[in-house]
């Protein structure tokens, strides 16, 4: 594998950054795919499987399972949805809202320690480039 590869550096640097927030995260027995979702349900109580399930970056069978342990754990529940009745909604938990609070300050932490590893302006000028290069589809021939 030739390590000048954008694709295998693109996963060799993910492969750093969600090991590490795995790690930090490990005493409060939580993944970073379950933080992804405490921490959407912070900022937007009542997503729908499906909106989640974009948000996050997981597909849906594999989230549905993941939201059952979180059930479990009563980090979350599920409700219909009122507008909707076939829809179904996954709430924060009291439980789930003391959790994404202690972790918050862990993920802070963690970004920041990061971000100082990188370089604060190479941080910076890679968040930028990462927000811009998603926006533009694959394939997309205006962006070539």
């Amino acid at each position: 594998m030739r390590a000048d590869n954008l694709t295998y550096l693109v996963a060799k640097m993910h492969r750093y950054l969600h090991n590490g927030l795995e790690d930090s995260m490990q005493s409060a027995g939580v993944s970073v795919e379950q933080w992804r979702v405490l921490d959407r349900l912070r900022e937007h109580d009542g997503q729908s499987m499906g909106e989640l399930a974009a948000t996050v970056l997981m597909n849906h069978p594999a989230l549905t399972k993941m939201i059952d342990r979180m059930v479990a754990d009563g980090l979350v529940h599920r409700a219909p949805d009122e507008a909707d009745q076939r829809r179904v909604l996954v709430y924060l938990t009291d439980r789930g809202a003391a959790l994404v609070s202690q972790l918050t300050h862990k993920v802070e932490a963690y970004e920041a320690e990061a971000k100082a590893f990188i370089g604060s302006a190479n941080a910076k000028a890679l968040e930028a480039l990462l927000e811009n290069a998603t926006t533009i589809e694959v394939g997309d021939s205006e962006a070539v």
